[in-house]
């Protein structure tokens, strides 16, 4: 299992940016009302001077077993954009800058039991191919907090 480390991505922006994504923490909870189903979770954050925490970026996954066996896994990334501050009002005040709206994708996947590393690799790798229009194969990335999640069905501690 993967330590906790900085992951770095790039946008989808016309020049691409690269964006680093420094760890916040990880934590295991109990789920309110579910008996023994227990969630791992790990966070990511940037970690942009020029910008208040809310309006950082983050990535964050999770995983649990649910009680019919199935391992359930979640990678979730949400963009935050700010509102724009078009200088003072009438008295001379400027609003704080503050969080318009975030954009947010979650990528859930649902494993039996009898599943294995390769098949979760393979569902995986075509879900990553589709969503990035490749259509031709590639290697599949082996390691990696999603190819972690996914396939192994671990988060980073």
């Amino acid at each position: 299992m993967s330590q906790q480390s900085n992951i770095v991505a790039f946008d989808g922006a016309t020049t691409p940016v690269s964006h680093t994504f420094v760890p916040v923490g990880n934590r295991s909870e109990l789920l309110p009302g579910k008996k023994a189903v227990r969630e791992f979770l790990a966070e990511w954050r940037e970690a942009v001077l020029a910008l208040p925490l809310a309006a950082q970026a983050t990535v964050r996954t999770s995983s649990r077993k649910l009680p019919s066996g199935v391992h359930r896994v979640a990678l979730i990334v949400s963009v935050p954009t700010m509102e724009a501050v078009n200088g003072q009002n009438s008295a001379g005040y400027t609003a704080a800058p503050k969080v318009a709206f975030d954009d947010t994708i979650h990528i859930v996947g649902y494993f039996d039991p009898r599943s294995t590393i390769e098949s979760r690799r393979r569902v995986r790798q075509l879900s990553a191919n589709i969503l990035n229009g490749v259509s031709t194969s590639v290697a599949p990335v082996t390691t990696g907090v999603a190819a972690e999640l996914l396939d192994q069905i671990i988060t980073a501690s």
